[in-house]
């Protein structure tokens, strides 16, 4: 781990208290990375005491968020930190939005897993895997890079929202098609569409960690770029 912007500070607690917080959020990434798992896995096989699971390690993650958002609020009151700390500081409670967001797309993805257990819902399975893998593969890639700290490799987790949302347009034009096809599907197939666009809003929650960190290694604010742009952007800075 790149922690050459930790640990240089007159106070050795000082130190503690920031390397504390980073730790925790990735404790945090890490709980919400299973509920991802659990929760698709939940999906595909029906299996309703692993969806069962997702949905109470919610309250782990969400106790997660508060204890850390706390405990940044009382470091930025007694510390006043500048600079780097600062964006630190800001980037931390940026992001465990954004991973408690994640958490809870998981645990919608749960909920409709007990939904539909049991029924003969036909929805395009190997599309589901696909966009799912990709979605999943962002956020591990973008908790491994604010573990890191470094920017490098951040535009190609971005590029991959691309692919998602291809993924998303194809699947939501084959179960438009299925309800337009026989009525009786539209309530299972909803259902089926709202777990797909928990998994696209994940990818897009993955990009916004990434803008985050680019903000605190470098101070920049790239929201709101083009994939175009922010790739631009982070070439300049190499």
């Amino acid at each position: 781990m790149d922690n050459t912007k930790i640990g240089h500070h007159i106070s050795e607690q000082f130190n503690k208290e920031l390397e504390d917080i980073r730790n925790k959020v990735l404790i945090m990434g890490g709980l919400v990375e299973r509920q991802m798992e659990m929760a698709v896995q939940a999906f595909a096989t029906g299996d309703l005491e692993l969806a069962e699971q997702v949905i109470k390690q919610d309250n782990q993650v969400d106790a997660l968020e508060m204890a850390i958002d706390q405990e940044c609020t009382q470091i930025m009151a007694l510390r006043q930190p500048t600079a780097f700390d600062l964006r630190l500081l800001i980037t931390v409670i940026k992001t465990i939005h954004d991973i408690e967001r994640i958490g809870d797309k998981a645990e919608r993805i749960a909920e409709m897993a007990i939904k539909l257990a049991g029924s003969e819902s036909k929805y395009p399975h190997y599309e589901l895997e696909h966009i799912s893998g990709l979605v999943k593969g962002m956020v591990h890639d973008a908790l491994d890079a604010f573990a890191r700290m470094s920017i490098e490799g951040v535009t190609s987790i971005t590029e991959r929202d691309l692919s998602v949302d291809r993924e998303y347009d194809n699947i939501l034009r084959q179960l438009i098609t299925r309800m337009m096809e026989d009525p009786r599907n539209i309530t299972r197939t909803l259902d089926v569409l709202w777990t797909v666009r928990a998994l696209e809003r994940i990818g897009d929650h993955a990009c916004y960690i990434c803008e985050h960190l680019v903000y605190m290694i470098k101070g920049e604010d790239v929201r709101h770029l083009s994939q175009e742009e922010l790739t631009n952007k982070v070439n300049t800075f190499e």
